[in-house]
């Protein structure tokens, strides 16, 4: 069976029912994951299960080590990754309480996050037009549906910067825009986890209409916070339906991503480079 990992945002930092639980700690070339990685079963599935934030949520979005996060879901042998995040909805028919498997991102981050593995002396171009893998969308689907709770399926998620929420124009131009969720961590991960070789796919639970509804106050923590809570109990029941059905499955969209990406001649690597990456990419750097 698969090993299937486990990104928790806001307000998830553990998955319940899961046996044998033991804290990793895994030390990658990139520095420290946002937490020591927790693994265990679930219906006979391996789960690698890391909060996102940290426990107790001291890491911000526009400092979260991604690279180290998804480095350290491949060195822990994960071949897809359910990622959960709280996010606003740009659209009325998206309500709080609603989760959303989007299909698209749109990035407006500008911090300099990192996100490629390929750096200093390697060049590598995946394919990414369509950054979810549709084999694990479509458990996530399956799986909301099958406890009754309101999930809407496509869409853009426009990652913005943060830490603050958005501007009421801001808002108003992703409106113009047409897309449909905001939120600050998901396209970062979807990357790596694509150069990793990792299928991913986003379950969003809705816990705002962020500051353009007129009927609605602006977004407060407060807010977030109330929805966020109802919404948890929600993901984890969501979760204990699609884990082990993604551990079950025989194959995954994103497992060659890498095998025509690399662009960089092969003895122009820096020996350095190449065991950093040996987990990545070994089977086509040897």
């Amino acid at each position: 069976m698969a090993i299937v990992g486990v990104i928790g945002g806001s307000g998830l930092y553990q998955i319940e029912g899961m046996g044998g639980v033991k804290e990793v700690a895994v030390k990658t070339p990139f520095g420290d994951p946002s937490d020591k990685f927790i693994t265990g079963t679930l219906e006979g599935t391996k789960v690698v299960f890391l909060p996102r934030h940290g426990r107790g949520h001291r890491v911000s979005p526009s400092e979260i080590n991604f690279r180290a996060n998804i480095y350290g879901m491949k060195k822990l042998g994960v071949q897809a990754i359910l990622s959960v995040s709280a996010c606003g909805s740009l659209k009325q028919e998206y309500k709080p309480m609603d989760f959303v498997i989007p299909d698209q991102f749109l990035d407006r981050t500008r911090a300099g996050r990192i996100d490629t593995f390929f750096t200093d002396g390697v060049v590598a171009h995946v394919a990414f037009a369509d950054p979810i893998s549709p084999e694990i969308a479509d458990i996530l689907e399956q799986s909301a549906r099958k406890i009754r709770v309101k999930v809407h399926r496509g869409g853009t998620y426009v990652n913005m910067e943060g830490p603050q929420f958005s501007t009421r124009a801001e808002s108003n131009l992703y409106r113009s825009w047409g897309m449909d969720i905001i939120g600050m961590t998901n396209l970062t991960e979807a990357k790596l986890a694509r150069e990793a070789e990792i299928s991913y796919a986003t379950l969003a639970a809705v816990t705002d209409y962020d500051c353009w509804h007129p009927a609605h106050d602006a977004v407060t923590v407060h807010m977030i916070i109330e929805n966020l809570n109802r919404n948890v109990a929600n993901a984890r029941e969501i979760l204990k339906v699609a884990i082990p059905a993604v551990g079950k499955l025989k194959s995954f969209s994103a497992a060659h991503a890498l095998q025509f990406a690399i662009m960089t001649n092969r003895d122009r690597i820096p020996p350095k480079k190449k065991k950093e990456l040996a987990i990545i990419t070994g089977k086509y750097l040897k």
